[in-house]
């Protein structure tokens, strides 16, 4: 263990940026300025403690103590490394992103927005950090609060039902996080991360460490989206693409399946998790998850809503790797954090970059859109590839550990069985987008049954609660204050006479594949992120994380590699 500044620095060069940021409103390119260079230092104070935790060194920072025998600390561990390290790299890529999508729609209140990023950030290092679970649970809470007004940007009745509902759950999640860290306090004497396990926990009485543990993973359970507790993920699409790119495919939603790892690895560990048998239900519900997600994501017709359902089945393949204990299960769990990441991040900003253009939200509205879009919709085909385990994509080698994991157990063919089904599900709903977008046009296209009939909900009542696109909803904000239809509007609810969504009169326009499509705030960012899913898919030692993955499973004790 190293006394050092950096754990603390890192998360607070973010946060001391919020007064500078609130500062500069009527400079928006210096306020912009400032949110990349501080993007930029955060990701380079926690890249330079890769060699010093890959070493074997821990780095911490000690404020002092703020409950009986509990200190406010925070400390970089390869777990917490590998948290911080993809949060930060992936702030500084969406942060470009959000400068192009934000002048592109001419969003309200930016100043409030970047500043709100700056804190979500700031947060979301301290959860990464934190050296036990009260500290942990504080950070938790402060991420949940810093990201709210994020979620409820566009001040629409929408956007403010869909934020009330959020804190109604990470709230709920909250409390259940601090009942168990109360819980493991009382019976282990101490709530510090331990690889291996706290040892007073493998002693205490077994119905209240099994209570403690389904208090601390419902409550995480709530941001990694398990079901029944996952609801709130697909209301909160309202929000800007680049807060649902970040925030829900990394930072809030990660926040969950990483509080859910502490709790199995530095909490309780494999071995006490055997003991009490929690592992298998939490494996199970993560399964149930994955593949019922993956079937609600086929009725979907908005893309924000589709891509939310995958990220709910996505997020549970890391939770199944969690649940199974393994070595291998454990480590295609953790390597599909940032494989997720990468992916999920490529896929939801070229659903933003599609809004930006062209206006278009629905699936069905987008039959020949890559003529209009080439360059972003082959990056969404890479990502979708790889969220279905095509192998060169991220996902194929976590989702590879995750199955010949899963294989390796007594009874872990129906968990193979699961990741398997969910991959064909996977291509079931990302393809026929890929598809029509290159190989159809909007004057002739298949209906897709999956999304075109009743279960679809393109000709009643919507899946998601919205309205018939005949019934007479209205396109805009109308003087009488009428609610916008979030399909033809952007996030403002202003009216774009010309078009509001699909194709034009005269059909897509050809761009060509030399950038013409967008800007290269946007598309810059959107390739980066496609290059990165590559990248850990074809090097995935070469790219770091990897070896962070490794590290960490090689620490456990009692684990078999």
């Amino acid at each position: 263990m190293t006394d050092s500044l950096r754990p603390i620095l890192a998360i607070l060069v973010s946060a001391v940026a919020i007064p500078a940021i609130l500062s500069l409103k009527g400079r928006p390119n210096v306020r912009e300025g400032v949110t990349l260079f501080v993007a930029f230092a955060k990701f380079g104070i926690i890249a330079s403690m890769v060699p010093g935790v890959l070493s074997g060194t821990e780095y911490e920072f000690a404020i002092g103590q703020f409950a009986t025998g509990i200190e406010l600390a925070f400390s970089v561990d390869p777990l917490g490394l590998l948290f911080g390290l993809l949060a930060s790299l992936l702030w500084i890529v969406t942060s470009f992103y959000s400068i192009g999508y934000m002048r592109g729609l001419d969003e309200h209140a930016q100043t409030r927005y970047f500043a709100s990023f700056a804190a979500s950030l700031a947060s979301a290092i301290g959860v990464a950090f934190a050296s036990n679970l009260l500290t942990l649970f504080v950070c938790y809470e402060l991420l949940t609060v810093s990201t709210y007004p994020l979620v409820t940007h566009d001040e629409t009745d929408e956007a403010r039902a869909a934020g009330r509902k959020y804190l109604a759950y990470t709230f709920g999640g909250g409390v259940a996080v601090l009942g168990g860290t109360v819980l493991v306090f009382v019976l282990a004497g101490t709530t510090a991360f331990t690889p291996g396990g706290l040892e007073g926990l493998a002693t205490a009485d077994p119905t209240l460490a099994r209570a403690a543990f389904a208090l601390l993973a419902a409550g995480f359970g709530v941001k990694a989206a398990l079901m029944p507790m996952h609801s709130w993920l697909p209301d909160a699409m309202v929000a800007p693409t680049p807060v649902s790119g970040l925030l829900h495919a990394v930072a809030v939603v990660k926040s969950g399946v990483f509080g859910i790892a502490r709790v199995v690895l530095d909490v309780y560990g494999t071995g006490t998790m055997e003991q009490l048998g929690v592992g298998l239900p939490l494996a199970a519900i993560a399964a149930f998850t994955l593949l019922t997600a993956s079937i609600i994501a086929l009725r979907q017709d908005n893309l924000k809503r589709r891509l939310a359902y995958s990220t709910i089945s996505q997020l549970s393949y890391i939770v199944l790797g969690l649940g199974l204990l393994h070595g291998q299960a454990l480590t295609g769990g953790l390597l599909h954090i940032p494989a997720h990441a990468f992916m999920k991040l490529t896929l939801f900003f070229c659903a933003g970059a599609i809004h930006v253009e062209t206006h278009t939200d629905d699936i069905s509205d987008m039959a020949g859109i890559g003529k209009r879009m080439p360059l972003t919709m082959a990056a969404f085909a890479v990502a979708a590839a790889g969220m279905a385990g095509i192998p060169l994509v991220a996902g194929f080698v976590s989702k590879w550990y995750l199955v010949i994991g899963a294989l390796s157990l007594d009874g872990g063919l129906i968990f193979a069985a699961a990741l398997l089904v969910s991959g064909v599900l996977n291509i079931a709903y990302f393809w026929p987008i890929v598809y029509q977008a290159y190989f159809e046009s909007p004057e002739s296209h298949d209906e897709k049954p999956l999304i075109g009939g009743p279960l679809g909900g393109r000709d009643e009542v919507r899946a998601d609660g919205g309205e018939d696109h005949e019934s007479g909803a209205a396109d805009g904000h109308s003087d009488e204050g009428d609610v916008p239809d979030p399909q033809h509007v952007d996030h403002l609810g202003k009216h774009h006479e010309e078009h509001h969504g699909g194709p034009p009169a005269g059909g897509w326009d050809d761009r060509g594949w030399r950038g013409g499509e967008s800007t290269w705030f946007m598309l810059g960012p959107i390739l980066t992120a496609a290059t990165l899913s590559l990248l850990l898919g074809t090097v995935p030692h070469t790219a770091i994380f990897l070896q962070i993955v490794d590290t960490i499973v090689e620490n456990l004790p009692g684990v078999v590699v």
